[in-house]
């Protein structure tokens, strides 16, 4: 991830506003959280031949076919408040289907959470949507 963030950053047409801040405030990385965003991510995936879809918000999750043989899994990224309130961010969380169950496989958790069905699915990222959070459809084919 660390080569692909300096990658994108080197490719980035605004680096000649960089300062002698630009070595701990990277375009594509957080030094002192250790996240990256979203375009690192994204990098990431269709280095791998996946392809990274947007949901469009307003349609809510119950037009997600959780069951297409080319969905790879779910990505989200949520708003999170730690350290007693102090500190917000945003966090990813990854939602993947495994021998026919779904997984919250969000590193916060002590061990991956299955849900039950795909209508818990469907309301978990409801409510992601309804927090603010936002969903991203990872496909095991990149779209032309």
């Amino acid at each position: 991830m660390n080569g692909i963030s300096e990658r994108l950053a080197l490719e980035d047409s605004s680096t000649e506003t960089w300062t002698p801040f630009s070595v701990l405030f990277k375009p594509h990385h957080n030094v002192f959280t250790g996240n990256y965003d979203i375009n690192v991510l994204i990098a990431a995936l269709e280095e791998k031949g996946k392809s990274v879809v947007w949901h469009d918000r307003r349609k809510g999750a119950s037009c997600i076919d959780l069951d297409a043989p080319v969905l790879m899994g779910i990505v989200i990224n949520v708003s999170v408040t730690r350290f007693g309130g102090i500190w917000k961010s945003r966090h990813w969380i990854a939602l993947r289907k495994i021998d026919g169950v779904w997984f919250n496989l969000d590193s916060d958790l002590p061990a991956p959470q299955p849900f039950h069905d795909a209508h818990k699915v469907r309301e978990f990222l409801d409510f992601t949507l309804a927090q603010g959070g936002e969903i991203l459809i990872v496909l095991n084919e990149k779209q032309s």
